[in-house]
């Protein structure tokens, strides 16, 4: 509970800008884009009606199978803002994600970079707003937690409590946001980076194996000591719907929980059983001691899940969830606990973590292999994996 109380003291909110902002420099806006035809649209429509600002819109199909590249060549022929790239085959030794961000960052001409995802979608005024408190601070480096769209029902019980989850690990804001402190956190959906220290970071060169790309970075930069990161709430400037289905939200997590822990297998399995024993255990306790008729120790044994419920409660509310999801928190928490194990085991057994038709096999930061799948992203049809994030 101190934790909570610390992210209350340390949340900073980005309010959308009421009037246009002066002096703000160009900035140019980079999507990568692997099987997006759900969502693509959507994302760059809203790009291209952002407000206030001079800015360049580039998006890179990292060789789609489906329909992205023929939605892209309409909305490019509707305005002459969007260009669009051809994606080249991935080169040894890269992640998709940063190939795909790199090829787009080279044709840049802005004094800032947005890197964005596809299944985002942005208030008219959100890059503005974003510019604006990045410029202002100052600092090298914007990132925001984006607003979560939640269908299906396991979006709204499970992804709440994985995102929180991910955040609370990292430490508080204040923490993540204090240059003296070793903690960092970046959300890849939202990143905003001045080209200058971008530049001196090596850019997505740099972090051409990190799976967690977003999260590598925000280490390099602040353990380069030159530049500063903000990460703030920003639920009013964009949002995003980043899965649909049970399978994908565990496709997606399985991809990045053995590399967001660093490859460290005992770290990892720790944070495991923790989990399960704030979420899992409780309930089987109190089952168990009411079975018995001990009711003191059961009353107990609910008092630790009532207690994650109500931090959880507490802090989907403050980024504007709902918070009756919290009700679903010990089931979520359980959910990444098995996700972790899972991502484990397949990448110390040799298997690798597939995402979207590439295998990646990575023991440790930095030292991902990648292997394409027969077939996917190459033109052929019925091929790519069909998750939302590129």
């Amino acid at each position: 509970m101190s934790r909570v109380a610390s992210f209350a003291a340390s949340w900073v909110e980005l309010p959308p800008l009421p009037a246009k902002p002066a002096g703000l420099p160009r900035v140019s806006i980079v999507v990568p884009a692997r099987d997006e035809e759900r969502s693509i649209e959507r994302c760059v429509r809203s790009l291209l009606a952002q407000q206030w600002i001079d800015f360049e819109l580039i998006v890179v199909d990292d060789r789609s199978v489906d329909a992205t590249p023929e939605i892209l060549e309409r909305l490019a022929r509707e305005d002459a803002r969007l260009r669009v790239v051809r994606g080249g085959d991935l080169p040894d030794g890269w992640v998709g994600k940063p190939w795909a961000l790199s090829q787009g960052e080279k044709l840049a001409r802005g004094e800032w970079l947005l890197f964005t995802d596809a299944d985002s979608c942005h208030a008219p005024e959100g890059v503005a707003t974003a510019l604006y408190y990045a410029t202002r601070a100052p600092v090298d480096a914007l990132s925001i937690a984006t607003h979560q769209e939640l269908g299906s029902f396991w979006e709204r019980a499970i992804l709440p409590s994985v995102l929180g989850l991910i955040l609370f690990a990292s430490g508080s804001l204040g923490e993540i946001n204090d240059p003296r402190s070793e903690r960092a956190l970046a959300n890849g959906q939202y990143l905003l980076v001045s080209r200058s220290a971008y530049d001196a970071l090596g850019g997505h060169e740099a972090l051409r194996g990190e799976i967690v790309e977003d999260l590598e970075f925000a280490r390099r930069l602040k353990a380069d000591g030159r530049f500063r990161l903000l990460l703030a709430s920003g639920e009013a400037l964009a949002s995003v719907r980043m899965y649909h289905s049970l399978g994908e939200i565990r496709r997606g997590f399985t991809k990045n929980a053995f590399a967001g822990a660093k490859g460290d297998v005992a770290a990892l399995l720790g944070g495991v059983v923790f989990l399960l024993t704030i979420s899992a255990l409780p309930p089987v306790l109190a089952v168990r001691a009411l079975g018995a008729r001990r009711y003191g120790e059961a009353a107990e044994a609910l008092a630790c899940t009532a207690a994650i419920v109500g931090a959880a409660a507490w802090g989907f509310g403050r980024v504007r969830l709902p918070r009756r999801l919290a009700a679903f928190a010990p089931l979520g928490i359980a959910a990444f606990a098995a996700i972790a194990l899972e991502s484990a085991a397949l990448v110390l057994s040799g298997r690798g973590v597939e995402w979207r038709g590439r295998t990646y096999l990575n023991r440790a930061p930095g030292k991902t292999v990648p292997q394409e799948r027969p077939g996917a992203g190459t033109g052929l049809p019925g091929a790519g994996a069909t998750s939302p994030l590129p």
